[in-house]
């Protein structure tokens, strides 16, 4: 029994990679602050995936486990691991929590990763070395040494957002896709695409950015500009951002 649910749980792992809902936010204020948050939806998967799991499976304690659990960033690292951080990336882990919340039974699994930024060089800073701590094992350390959230694969999730360049001003924000780094992704997951695509899993992307002062231009064909000209949404899926990673990119001058 307890070889069955743990083969379960790392199919789910594996799947979660690039099998969620996507929604990033950016909130900017008018003191210069944004709070960004990361969100990552795998209860579609999950509903999927109840399909290939024993009623008996279902029934063990392990699989009843509910969780909704928020940690500060920093404060979950192990000493070894903050002792090797930088100032800089101390007072970003610091500013961000990692939220879990996991019903499986309810088909529920989401996480979300929050970081308040004090200023525009305080967010791009953010956005461009997130990745690298998770891909430096970081979130995956959290995991491991909090019983809360064992079993998250954090690393892989937050990764792929290493294939954007950033430029970040108190009056703009851009973000340009790499194509070589993000076909680089692509190569590493594409058997986990494959995989949620047989299983008709659907793979939405969106990006909402709240201003405090109204959008003077945004580049993006597929990006809604809001009536009071102050939110942008763009909302498209991974299919589409595969052929054509460009759907992604996105200037906006405010």
């Amino acid at each position: 029994m307890k070889k069955l649910y743990m083969s379960f749980i790392l199919f789910l792992m594996f799947c979660f990679s690039s099998c969620v809902d996507i929604e990033e936010r950016y909130d900017f204020k008018a003191d210069g602050s944004c709070n960004v948050v990361y969100g990552f939806d795998m209860s579609k998967a999950v509903s999927v995936l109840m399909n290939l799991v024993t009623d008996s499976v279902k029934e063990t304690p392990q699989f009843g486990m509910i969780k909704d659990t928020t940690l500060n960033f920093y404060s979950a690292l192990p000493d070894s691991t903050q002792q090797k951080l930088s100032a800089e990336e101390v007072n970003m882990a610091k500013s961000s929590s990692l939220a879990i919340k996991m019903d499986l039974k309810k088909s529920i699994m989401k996480v979300s990763i929050n970081h308040l930024a004090k200023n525009t060089a305080d967010l791009q800073y953010y956005l461009q070395h997130i990745s690298k701590i998770s891909m430096s094992n970081q979130l995956n350390n959290v995991a491991k040494n909090n019983k809360q959230v064992s079993g998250f694969n954090a690393q892989q999730l937050v990764a792929g957002q290493d294939y954007y360049s950033y430029e970040v001003t108190p009056h703009k924000f851009y973000r340009i896709i790499d194509k070589a780094k993000f076909n680089a992704f692509l190569k590493k997951t594409q058997s986990t695409f494959a995989m949620a695509k047989a299983m008709l899993i659907d793979m939405p992307y969106k990006v909402v950015l709240n201003f405090a002062k109204p959008v003077k231009k945004v580049n993006n064909p597929k990006a809604i500009l809001s009536a009071d000209r102050k939110r942008v949404t763009l909302i498209t899926n991974m299919d589409d951002v595969i052929k054509n990673p460009s759907l992604m990119n996105l200037k906006i001058d405010f």
